[in-house]
């Protein structure tokens, strides 16, 4: 699957329904970079069942204050437009794992 790059024009509609996990980034982070194998990872791994997104946080500001990213990578679980869940710094594969996977066991919630 590929990653969702997301700009303020196409954030709402992207991420309104279902479950998506945005990873707010810059080029210049090193540990941006870092993650970004786990993010691809995760685009391939929920493919078809989770939207994985990025948004450089130099490029859509707005964005990135509007869900108080102060520091980066921060990565953002949202359920049919809501922010559920948020990580910052690098994580393993599996805590981003256990955060998508809360998002389909709350009540309520979506069948992977």
């Amino acid at each position: 699957m590929e990653i969702i790059h997301l700009t303020t024009e196409t954030f709402m509609e992207t991420i309104k329904e279902g479950v998506s996990l945005v990873d707010f980034w810059a080029d210049w982070c090193g540990p941006c970079h870092m993650l970004a194998p786990t993010i691809e990872a995760l685009a391939i791994k929920y493919e078809g069942a989770v939207k994985v997104c990025k948004i450089d946080v130099d490029a859509e500001p707005a964005l990135a204050q509007t869900f108080g990213v102060m520091s980066i990578p921060t990565v953002i679980v949202f359920k049919d437009g809501a922010p559920t869940l948020k990580a910052t710094g690098v994580q393993p594969l599996e805590a981003y794992d256990e955060m998508i996977e809360m998002q389909f066991t709350i009540k309520g919630g979506l069948e992977l």
